[in-house]
C-alpha cells in the first residue's frame, strides 16, 4: 500500500452512531458511507478479531453469523458478537471490503474484559460470605429494594453494570411509552434524506443532551458483544463495589480505547475516518481530549497485570454460523431482536409500495402450506387493514403490530391461535448462517464439520428417524452418541413413531450456536471427534463413581462405536462388579449392560466381554435378591419392585441375545448354543430366585405377590399353582395393608389375569367384601392406585363380571343372589316419574 500523504488531517471523523440490529440503520450507514468514501472504517468490536474481517468477503459467509472470543486456557469464558443482514457494523464492514477500503475493530480488547471477571470471581471467592438473612430490629422499616430490574432489551457487556436504554430514555422525551414502535417511527421507516449524515448528527445531539447530566459512565452499551451465563452474572457487581476493589472502570476503558484508535488511524495518514459504533459512545467520542488522557484510563489495566492483580488472558476468534431464533432472545446468547424475521424483510425489501403486499404474501404462503384456506383476496384486504391502522395511530409505514392485526382480523377471523405460527415461522424465522471451511476454528471444530458434510447432515432443526441397518444411518448415530459423550447435544433421542425395533432411532435435531464453544472446550481430548470421545470415554469410565454409571459409559461406547475406549471400560467394568455387593446397585446397571448387548446385535460390535460381565452381575443379584429385600420400609419395597422389572426384563433380553450378536430365534436355534458362550438359560437362575423370594411370607408382600406374578406371566407357574399363594397371602392373619400391598404387586402386570381366571378374581372378590369398614378405609388408597394402572377395557369387563349374579367370581356352580321383591318395588315410583306414567 503506497504511503499516504503527510498533510495534516483535519481530525474529524464521521462518527456513525447506530442501534445494533436496525435495518434503518444499516440503510443510513451504507448511504452514509457511500456519501463521505472513506478511507478506512472504523468498528466497535474486538480487535483481536481483525484477522478475520477478511472472510466477511467471501461467497459462503452467510449471515447470519457471530464472531466466537474466547479465552484460549478455558474455552467456558466466551462472548459472541452476532450479525446480520441488516446489522450496521455487517453493512459498514462489507461496504469497507467491497471497496478495497481497510477496516478495524476498535473496541478494548476481549482479553481485557475476561481478566476483570477473572478478578471479580477470584475477589469474590476469597471474600467472606455474608449472612444471607441479616438480622433487625423488629420495628426498623424495610430496607429500600435497590436491586437494579436487567433490561432484557439489549444483552449485557462483560464487566458492567447494565443501567438504562438510551433509546427507551429518547423515546419517554418523545411523549412514546414503547421504544420499539418510536424506533421503527423516527428511524426505521423514514425515507433516506437529501443529507444522509442528518440522522446521525440528530441522534448524538439526543445523546449527548442523556450524557451530560452526569459525569459517571454511562449505560452498557447496547450495541456490545452478547455475554456469556459468566457474564450476566458479573454483571450484577455494583459501580460502588467495583471501586471499592480498585479494578478499572470497563466502560471509561472501552470508550478510551477507540479514541486511542481513532488518533491512531489518523497519525497513520488517513484522513477520511468513518467510526461505527453504539449511538451512546458518539458524545464521547466527539469530545476532544488529550491522548495522555486516553492512556492514563489505560494504564491501570497493564499496572495490574504486571502486579499480578489481573491475569494475562489469551484469546482466540472465529466465525460460527448464529441463527435468527437465537438472534431473538434477550437473554444467554441471545442479541435480544424480537423480530429478526421482520427486521430482514424491511432491509431485504427495497420499494416500500412492495413492502406490506410482500409480507402478507408470506403469510399467505405460509398459511396455504399449513392446510388453511387463503385467496388473493385476503392478501389484498389485510394490506388495507394494516394501511388504514397505521394512519389511524399516525404511523409513517404500518409496522409489525400493524400486520399482526391485520393477519388475525383478516386471515384468521380473528383467532389468536394462528398467529403464533406466523410468529414462529416468519416474524423470527429459522434463518441459520453459513461459515467457509477456510475461517481458523480448532481441529475438533473442522473435523465436525466434515463429518457433517460427509453425512449430508445441515444445521437447519429437524426430526431425524434413523435405521441403523443402513451404513449412513448408522454412521450418523455413531456421530451424534460421540458427540454426546463429549456434552456436545446436537441431537437427542426422541421416541421413535415406527416401532420399537433396536434397528430404529429418531433424533432431534437443535444447533444452538453456543455448542460452538462446547466444541472448543471438547478440543481438549483430542482433534477429531472419535478420537476425542475415545478419550474421554476412558476418563469417564476412571471417575465414575458407580457401576450404574460405568455401564452406562460401556452403552455409550458401544452405541458410538469405540473399539479403542472399550477395553480399558470393560476392564473397570469388571474390576467394579467383581466387588460390588450392592443388589440395588447391580440391578440398577444390570438393563444398561443387556441394552449394550443389543446395540451389538445391531451394529455387529463384539460383546464377548460384556456378556460375561452381565452373566456375572445376574448371578450376584440372583444369590443376594432375598437378603436384599428382608427389612425393606414401604418406599424400599417400591424401589426394589421396579429393579425387579428392569432386571426381569432385562433377563428375557439376555436370554435371546448371543455374544455375537444373533438373535436367538427359532431360526437361529441351532447356532445359538454353538457361538455362545453360556451353558445353561439365565432366565434359570432368575426363576429360582424369584421363587425363593415368592415363598418368604416375612418379606414385604409387594414384593412376594410380585414375584408370583412374574412367574406366572413367564409360564414358571399356572393360575392354580398361584391361587394358593394368593389365598395365604389374604388370609385373616395377615394385616389388611400388607394384603393389600400383595395385590398391588400381582396386579401391576396389568389385570388381564382376573379377566381370563375365574379362581384368582373370586378369591380378591371374597377379600374385599370381607375387610371391616375401618379398615377399609385404610386400605382403599391402595387398592384404587392398584386398580387405577388396569386399562379401560379391563376395569369395564371386572366391573361387568363382578356386578352380574351368578358369575364365575362366585362360583359358576354356586346359586344367584337372592331376589328381593321389595327393594325392586321401591324403585316403581321414580321410574314411573321419568316415564311420565305417574301424570
Amino acid at each position: 500500500m503506497p504511503k499516504p500523504a503527510k498533510a495534516k488531517a483535519p481530525r474529524r471523523p464521521h462518527l456513525l452512531g447506530v442501534r445494533h440490529h436496525g435495518p434503518g440503520s444499516a440503510r443510513a450507514v451504507a448511504a452514509a458511507l457511500a456519501a463521505t468514501a472513506p478511507d478506512i472504517v472504523l468498528v466497535e468490536g474486538p480487535p483481536e478479531a481483525d484477522l478475520l474481517l477478511s472472510y466477511a468477503a467471501d461467497p459462503e459467509m452467510v449471515p447470519p453469523v457471530a464472531l466466537l472470543a474466547h479465552a484460549k486456557d478455558d474455552p467456558g469464558q466466551a462472548g459472541f458478537w452476532p450479525y446480520a443482514e441488516f446489522s450496521p457494523e455487517w453493512a459498514a464492514i462489507r461496504y469497507a471490503l467491497d471497496h478495497g477500503v481497510p477496516v478495524r475493530f476498535i473496541d478494548l480488547p476481549a482479553g481485557c474484559g475476561f481478566a476483570l471477571d477473572r478478578a471479580r470471581a477470584a475477589r469474590r471467592n476469597a471474600a467472606p460470605q455474608p449472612d444471607p438473612e441479616p438480622t433487625r430490629p423488629p420495628d426498623a422499616p424495610d430496607a429500600p429494594d435497590t436491586t437494579e430490574t436487567p433490561d432484557t432489551s439489549h444483552p449485557p457487556i462483560p464487566g458492567e453494570s447494565h443501567r438504562t436504554d438510551p433509546i427507551a430514555v429518547l423515546a419517554r422525551v418523545a411523549g412514546h411509552d414503547d421504544p420499539e414502535r418510536w424506533w421503527e417511527d423516527a428511524v426505521e421507516h423514514q425515507a433516506g434524506g437529501a443529507d444522509p449524515l442528518a440522522p446521525f448528527a440528530l441522534l448524538a445531539e439526543a445523546m449527548g443532551a442523556l450524557r451530560e447530566p452526569s459525569s459517571a459512565p454511562g449505560p452498557a452499551d447496547p450495541d456490545g458483544p452478547v455475554a456469556t451465563a459468566e457474564d450476566a452474572e458479573t454483571a450484577e457487581t455494583t459501580e460502588t463495589a467495583e471501586t471499592a476493589e480498585d479494578l478499572p472502570d470497563l466502560e471509561a476503558a472501552r470508550e478510551a480505547h477507540m479514541r486511542l484508535a481513532i488518533d491512531t488511524a489518523y497519525r497513520q495518514g488517513f484522513r477520511e475516518v468513518a467510526v461505527v459504533c453504539g449511538a451512546w459512545h458518539v458524545p464521547a467520542l466527539a469530545a476532544s481530549r488529550p491522548v495522555a488522557a486516553d492512556r492514563a484510563v489505560l494504564a491501570p489495566f497493564a499496572a495490574l497485570v504486571r502486579g499480578g492483580a489481573l491475569p494475562r488472558v489469551k484469546v482466540e476468534t472465529t466465525w460460527v454460523p448464529w441463527t435468527y431464533r437465537r438472534l431473538g432472545q434477550a437473554s444467554g446468547y441471545g442479541a435480544g431482536v424480537p423480530s429478526p424475521g421482520w427486521y430482514h424483510h424491511l432491509f431485504a425489501t427495497d420499494d416500500r409500495e412492495r413492502l406490506l403486499p410482500a409480507w402478507f404474501v408470506r403469510v399467505a404462503e405460509l398459511f396455504r402450506a399449513a392446510g388453511r384456506p387463503v385467496s388473493p383476496a385476503h392478501v389484498i384486504e389485510a394490506v388495507r387493514h394494516a394501511e388504514t391502522l397505521a394512519a389511524l395511530r399516525g404511523r409513517p409505514l404500518a409496522g409489525l403490530d400493524e400486520t399482526l392485526e391485520a393477519v388475525r382480523a383478516v386471515m384468521c377471523d380473528g383467532d389468536d391461535a394462528p398467529l403464533a405460527l406466523v410468529h414462529d415461522d416468519i416474524v423470527v424465522g429459522d434463518r441459520i448462517g453459513t461459515v467457509p471451511a477456510t475461517v481458523p476454528a480448532v481441529p475438533l471444530q473442522r473435523d465436525l464439520d466434515v463429518q457433517r458434510k460427509r453425512l449430508s447432515l445441515t444445521l437447519a432443526d429437524r426430526k431425524l428417524e434413523l435405521d441403523l441397518r443402513k451404513t449412513l444411518d448408522a454412521d450418523r448415530s455413531r456421530l451424534f452418541t460421540r458427540l454426546t459423550l463429549l456434552d456436545i447435544p446436537w441431537g437427542t433421542p426422541t421416541a421413535s413413531r415406527r416401532g420399537t425395533g433396536t434397528f430404529r432411532e429418531t433424533w432431534t435435531l437443535v444447533w444452538q450456536p453456543e455448542l460452538a464453544i462446547r466444541v472448543a472446550e471438547a478440543g481438549v481430548w483430542g482433534t477429531t471427534v472419535l478420537g476425542a470421545a475415545t478419550a474421554h470415554a476412558v476418563e469417564l469410565a476412571a471417575c465414575a463413581g458407580s457401576l450404574a454409571d460405568l455401564t452406562a459409559v460401556a452403552e455409550q461406547c458401544l452405541q458410538a462405536d469405540l473399539p479403542d475406549a472399550l477395553p480399558p471400560v470393560m476392564r473397570a467394568l469388571q474390576d467394579k462388579a467383581a466387588l460390588g455387593t450392592d443388589v440395588a446397585g447391580l440391578a440398577e446397571a444390570l438393563p444398561a449392560l443387556v441394552r449394550a448387548l443389543r446395540y451389538g446385535d445391531v451394529r455387529g460390535t463384539d460383546t464377548a466381554a460384556l456378556a460375561t460381565v452381565a452373566d456375572g452381575l445376574l448371578l450376584r443379584i440372583c444369590v443376594g435378591l432375598v437378603p436384599a429385600c428382608a427389612g425393606l420400609d414401604g418406599d424400599g419395597a417400591r424401589d426394589m419392585r421396579r429393579h425387579l422389572d428392569a432386571v426381569h426384563d432385562a433377563v428375557q433380553l439376555l436370554a435371546t441375545t448371543d455374544t455375537t450378536g444373533t438373535t436367538d430365534t427359532a431360526a437361529t436355534a441351532d447356532t445359538a448354543e454353538t457361538h455362545s458362550t453360556r451353558t445353561a438359560d439365565p432366565r434359570d437362575d432368575w426363576y429360582a430366585a424369584l421363587t425363593r423370594l415368592a415363598e418368604r411370607p416375612d418379606l414385604p408382600g409387594l414384593l412376594t405377590g410380585r414375584a408370583v406374578r412374574l412367574l406366572l406371566d413367564a409360564g414358571r407357574l399356572t393360575a392354580a399353582d398361584a391361587a394358593p399363594r394368593m389365598s395365604r397371602a389374604l388370609t385373616r392373619g395377615t394385616p389388611f395393608r400388607d394384603a393389600a400391598g400383595w395385590i398391588e404387586g400381582f396386579l401391576a402386570g396389568g389385570g388381564l389375569v382376573l379377566v381370563h381366571d375365574d379362581a384368582l378374581l373370586a378369591l380378591i372378590d371374597a377379600w374385599v367384601a370381607d375387610i371391616p369398614g375401618d379398615a377399609f378405609t385404610d386400605v382403599l388408597p391402595l387398592l384404587r392406585r392398584t386398580f387405577a394402572t388396569f386399562a379401560a377395557p379391563e376395569r369395564r369387563t371386572l366391573g361387568e363380571r363382578l356386578r352380574a349374579p351368578g358369575t364365575a367370581a362366585r362360583g359358576d356352580d354356586g346359586p344367584p343372589l337372592p331376589f328381593d321383591p321389595a327393594r325392586a318395588d321401591a324403585v316403581l315410583p321414580l321410574a314411573a316419574y321419568l316415564l311420565g306414567a305417574a301424570r
